[in-house]
């Protein structure tokens, strides 16, 4: 059994690369990263619209392996992060283990051999000891099905399909959609657009971006006092962790500290001038109970003359434009679907089955739930990166990445032992977290603050009850003191 265990992960953005990078760090040689596309990236190849960038600060919303010491603003633009991660896989040597143009669309578990069978689309099959997912939430965009789309005679795309041909100077531009990617392109196309209309099915939140550009004097000390770059990124942590964070688990922080902030989020509403707007764009729901947005042009974008918000619902389609619940007709030559992605298909666009050959998709008939967001019952050395309730409304995700990125090594050891066949998380050690998570979560806002977002899902099975399977109800801290170390006890292991 030497060389064990041989490791597949799917994907290769910040899950994929991070993980691959400690992997060989540790020593894992045999290593197969898949990548559909023709680089390395994930979110941030995918998503090229006008105004990509990240809400995260950069000192945050980076490894910790890997400080960037000459970011150019405090919050980068997505070829910057692009850039970043390109350069984290060529410094560790993950490139030569990349296979790319390769899309896994079946994974089986083999439970007499302990290993994964992967299928790719073009029909090649590989074997790996131990099968990573690291598709995340944010891969496979939502395209709503709006009646009639197909008959549209003018260019209809998905801003995470940025059609970068289509020119759209002096277009009649509609936006389906107002969420976090829409209040970054709105204000980079409508002074271009001959009108512009912005399809709002609810208002957001949406507080001031405090971004900057960072003087050439700022890299040059943070190349040379590299300490300052860390308490740089200590500061942005302990922001969010004792002060934003608070406000979105906790019922009693919340009634202290939201009022501030949605002082804060109405003073920024300021600026939209037309006093029949700003009622239209003010939230009828609890501050953060929907991701809360930041942007310091997006309402200066709505006040131009050629920018128009709709609150009626889109309800179809004609040649010529959108038509809306209202019975009116709204012509377009452009329709932009700013709709979001798909977030509960953790695994997309692979269909995965364990023992017995139990399906993912039926074992989640009731909802997403994997023992802290990484490990599924009846599906033996398989673990998920960014997996249900991993996401944290403030902060940063490669905080939490990391994390997971610790816990899968020392699974990866464990797996190491030649007696060791597979190990199972324990289905009572996955409904005892699973039930204490959503009681949790009962208490947040984004279950209790009276919004319909894409955080919760009705599970088939249940009666179309909601449930939360996106968000930790908890701190990065907590979740890093959770994962920290892998209990073995936890897990069914079989030996040889």
């Amino acid at each position: 059994m030497a060389g064990r265990p041989s490791i597949a992960i799917v994907g290769s953005g910040f899950s994929g690369l991070g993980l691959a990078v400690r992997l060989l760090r540790a020593g894992f040689t045999d290593l197969t990263v898949f990548e559909r596309g023709t680089d390395v990236g994930g979110v941030w190849r995918e998503n090229t619209y006008p105004g990509a960038a990240c809400d995260a600060p950069s000192h945050l919303y980076s490894y910790s392996f890997e400080p960037k010491p000459d970011w150019s603003r405090r919050f980068a633009p997505q070829p910057e992060i692009l850039a970043y991660l390109r350069h984290c896989a060529r410094k560790y040597g993950v490139l030569q283990h990349v296979r790319f143009g390769c899309e896994i669309t079946r994974a089986g578990f083999d439970p007499e051999a302990g290993q994964w069978n992967l299928r790719t689309a073009g029909g090649e099959v590989h074997r790996a000891d131990l099968l990573v997912a690291a598709c995340g939430q944010l891969s496979v965009p939502s395209v709503p099905d709006i009646p009639g789309l197909s008959d549209f005679a003018g260019t209809v795309f998905h801003s995470a399909r940025w059609d970068h041909g289509h020119d759209l100077a002096g277009r009649t531009v509609a936006v389906v959609g107002n969420g976090a990617s829409a209040v970054q392109f709105v204000p980079r196309i409508a002074p271009d657009a001959a009108k512009l209309t912005v399809f709002q099915r609810e208002p957001q939140w949406v507080g001031w971006k405090w971004d900057r550009r960072y003087p050439p004097l700022r890299t040059a000390l943070n190349r040379r006092f590299p300490l300052l770059q860390r308490l740089s990124r200590l500061a942005v942590f302990v922001w969010f962790e004792a002060l934003l964070n608070p406000m979105l688990v906790s019922p009693r922080a919340r009634r202290v500290l939201s009022a501030h902030v949605r002082a804060l989020c109405r003073t920024t509403l300021w600026s939209v001038k037309d006093r029949r707007l700003r009622e239209r764009l003010v939230p009828g729901y609890e501050l953060g109970c929907k991701r809360v947005l930041i942007s310091s042009d997006y309402y200066r974008a709505l006040n131009l003359p050629q920018v128009d918000v709709v609150t009626s619902a889109v309800v179809g389609a004609t040649r010529d434009g959108l038509v809306t619940a209202d019975g009116r007709e709204h012509p377009a030559d452009t329709v932009i679907l700013g709709t979001g992605f798909r977030t509960r298909d953790f695994v997309a666009p692979m269909r995965v089955t364990g023992l017995t050959e139990r399906d993912l998709d039926e074992a989640w008939r009731d909802g997403p739930r994997a023992y802290l967001g990484m490990a599924v019952a009846g599906f033996p050395n398989f673990f998920l990166m960014y997996g249900p309730n991993t996401n944290v409304g403030s902060g940063s995700v490669v905080h939490m990445l990391e994390s997971q990125i610790s816990y899968i090594v020392q699974a990866a050891r464990a797996l190491r032992d030649p007696e060791a066949l597979y190990m199972d998380v324990r289905e009572g050690v996955l409904a005892e977290f699973d039930a204490a998570l959503q009681r949790r979560l009962d208490g947040t806002v984004w279950n209790a603050g009276g919004c319909d977002s894409w955080y919760l899902h009705s599970g088939e099975g249940a009666g179309g009850r909601r449930r939360n399977a996106s968000n930790w109800p908890g701190s990065m801290l907590g979740y890093r003191r959770r994962t920290r170390t892998l209990d073995p006890s936890d897990y069914r292991i079989v030996k040889r």
